[in-house]
Parts: C-alpha cells; structure tokens; sequence
C-alpha cells in the first residue's frame, strides 16, 4: 500500500500525501511548462521520471485536478461492480471516494443513486451531485449495488442489510491493521450475497485487458471536466500551514458529539 514516491514509515517520520498537481519547470519539450497530475507526496518542487507526469486535459483546471487519485478510485469502483443502467446504488460513506462514486453512478441511465452518511450536512452536497440523501436509519434497502467508503465496521454492517437478493456490496474501505467485525450471519446466505474488494492498485478485471494503469488515469482525468466537482474541495490551506492542518483533520468531531468538520477535500496551497 505504499505510495508511489514515498519515504519514511508509519507512524512518522513520513512523506504523506499523494496527488500533487504542478507544473514542469524542466524536462522533456512535450511537458515543459505544462501542468501535470502526479502521485507524489506533498512537496514544493520534486524530480520524477517523465511517464510519472500526467498532462491535464485543456479543460481540467489544476485546483480540480487534485481529484484525479480518488475519481481513479472511483472508476475503478464502477468496473469492479459492473453497474447497469436503471440499477438501484447505494453509497455509504460521503467522503470524497463516495461522491465521486455517487456522481459517475448518478450520471448512468436510470440509475437510482442514493448517498448514506452520518452527516446531515452531507445533504446539500448530494443535492449538488444530483442524487438522493440518507441518514443511515433513513436508507432504502434492496440495493443492487452497494458501494461502502465509510472507514467504520458499523457502515459495512450497513451495507450488507441495504443489499438486495443477489447483490453486490463492494468495499472500498482502508482498514490498515484494525480488526473489522463483519456481520456475515442473519440473511447473508439466505440472499446470497456478493462481498467484493475493489483497490485501485490493479486495473478492475472487467477492463484489465484492454486498460492499463496510465490508460485509466488519463479517463479519470478527462472525467474532472465536471465543474459540479468543485463542491467536494471545501477546504483550504497553504503548505505551511499543513502540519495543524493534518492536526485538525486528524481531530474531528464524532456522530457522539452531534458535531461534524465539514470538510471533504482539503486542498493543500503552495503559494
């Protein structure tokens, strides 16, 4: 799981972050001074191998391009589960993962997307991304496709109890080494249910032979053309500042509290 360019070792010290947005100042002449996506730790100025640099697309601003790790996230999400139009989605967890996800399935014809989170406020970016909101003791069951992006055992047990007969729950989740409980009793065998892993690592099998890596990263790109995304990076600071800004994302509110941060994407500033 580690990182393309990254140094050190949890817990610390370690060069944390990978979607870096920049310009070249020196290198070959097809990227002199164009502006590239990158998976590189946060750093002011790097050297990286030229098939590391991704150009963005003429219509892709360098402040949106940050999305480009987690919309790659995202696309490889929809191969694994193999969405068809008019299928009834559940996305738990309103992360930016789960709004990326909830906005590509909401844009599939017929698709009846519905955004889960413990946070109300999550409501109004739903609205934004043209699909339905739910707390999670107001979400709909008998999903066709349940994608999981919470983080929290409480959300996959959630997911399982949304899924219809038959159904697919994907899960996205990054659990490092924490012990998950998971709820495989009750109805699971009865509605013969699908738990699928989906890690953007490797190419999603249903388009592994036709798309590589850098193939995919260049669609998820051409995907930030989408102005609507601008919503999901609600928070800003400069570089300087990112030590307490890790701090104060690192400490946010609990659903105990009944008090949320807000943000989703923090766009990191090098000014």
């Amino acid at each position: 799981m580690r990182a393309p360019f990254q140094e050190g070792d949890f817990p610390a010290p370690v060069k944390y972050g990978y979607c870096m947005v920049g310009r070249v100042l020196r290198g070959p002449d097809e990227l002199q001074g164009r502006e590239i996506f990158c998976l590189h730790p946060h750093q002011d100025r790097f050297a990286i191998p030229a098939e590391a640099a991704h150009p963005l697309p003429p219509d892709v601003p360098a402040a949106r391009a940050i999305l480009a790790a987690n919309m790659e996230t995202a696309l490889n999400a929809l191969w694994d589960a193999g969405i068809l139009p008019g299928d009834r989605v559940s996305v738990i967890g309103a992360g930016s993962v789960g709004c990326l996800i909830a906005r590509l399935a909401g844009r599939i014809p017929g698709c009846d997307v519905e955004l889960v989170d413990i946070n109300p406020t999550r409501a109004a970016v739903a609205e934004a991304l043209g699909v339905r909101f739910a707390l999670p003791e107001q979400a709909r069951g008998e999903a066709d496709v349940v994608f999981h992006a919470s983080g929290s055992a409480a959300g996959l047990s959630l997911a399982l109890s949304l899924a219809g007969f038959e159904a697919t729950v994907l899960e996205l989740s990054w659990y490092g080494d924490r012990q998950v409980s998971v709820p495989l009793g009750a109805s699971f065998h009865s509605r013969r249910l699908t738990l699928k892993s989906s890690q953007v690592g490797s190419v999603a099998t249903p388009r592994r032979a036709r798309r590589s890596l850098s193939s995919r990263l260049e669609l998820a790109l051409s995907l930030l053309t989408d102005a609507t995304l601008d919503t999901l990076i609600n928070s800003e600071g400069s570089f300087q500042e990112l030590p307490r800004t890790i701090e104060r994302l690192a400490n946010t509110a609990s659903a105990a509290s009944g008090e949320f941060d807000s943000t989703i994407m923090h766009r990191v500033r090098y000014d």
